[in-house]
């Protein structure tokens, strides 16, 4: 089977992370896409950091109905912080069925070079770009990566929705309405998340 690695933090997962993986699973020749998630990002700071768990479980509630995604916690008992190398060599080693491939948001193709063992992510597995729209004041460059041969750009609806704004957002008590899935504003509520 051929699996796209959706890699995040999905602190908390939004409708613009869902919408990029059934874009992927559904309009690229992918069978599955699978989220990991990431209990610390080597770039990210982890102070607004929801516990592994809550996330898992948030992503796993918001995609539920659908067979073609599915959540990973392989990350959870990996060193940390966890490099996307090291992460595709245990699935690999893991499930060497499958055939996996990186996805990611073109803005990272930027300081794709300062990745880990970038070049082995580029022959062994591959990535699939989807656009990012740019942030205000941001000059779109094109990355030399993205005539590579392992480089596939797969169109996909630009959508300008950031975790942050949803924690500011639920920090000064305005609505999340639409931005998350019901399911997981149901959990926000309940267990007081972000606040």
């Amino acid at each position: 089977m051929k699996i796209g690695l959706f890699f995040g933090s999905f602190n908390p997962i939004h409708v613009g992370h869902l919408i990029v993986a059934n874009t992927m699973a559904t309009s690229a020749d992918l069978e599955q896409v699978w989220f990991v998630v990431s209990p610390q990002n080597p770039f990210k700071k982890t102070k607004s950091l929801l516990h592994e768990f809550d996330r898992l479980d948030m992503v796993e509630r918001a995609i539920a109905d659908n067979s073609r995604l599915k959540a990973t916690d392989v990350e959870f008992s990996m060193p940390k912080p966890s490099y996307t190398i090291d992460t595709l060599d245990v699935l690999s080693a893991k499930f060497p069925q499958h055939t996996f491939k990186l996805l990611m948001g073109e803005d990272n193709l930027e300081q794709f070079a300062n990745w880990k063992q970038y070049e082995r992510l580029l022959t062994e597995f591959g990535l699939y770009v989807y656009p990012r729209p740019a942030r205000p004041g941001e000059l779109a460059t094109l990355s030399p990566f993205r005539d590579h041969p392992n480089v596939r750009l797969i169109a996909s609806p630009l959508l300008d929705i950031s975790a942050t704004y949803i924690r500011e957002a639920i920090r000064a008590n305005r609505s999340i309405r639409y931005m998350v899935p019901d399911v997981v504003e149901e959990m926000i509520e309940r267990k007081k998340f972000y606040l």
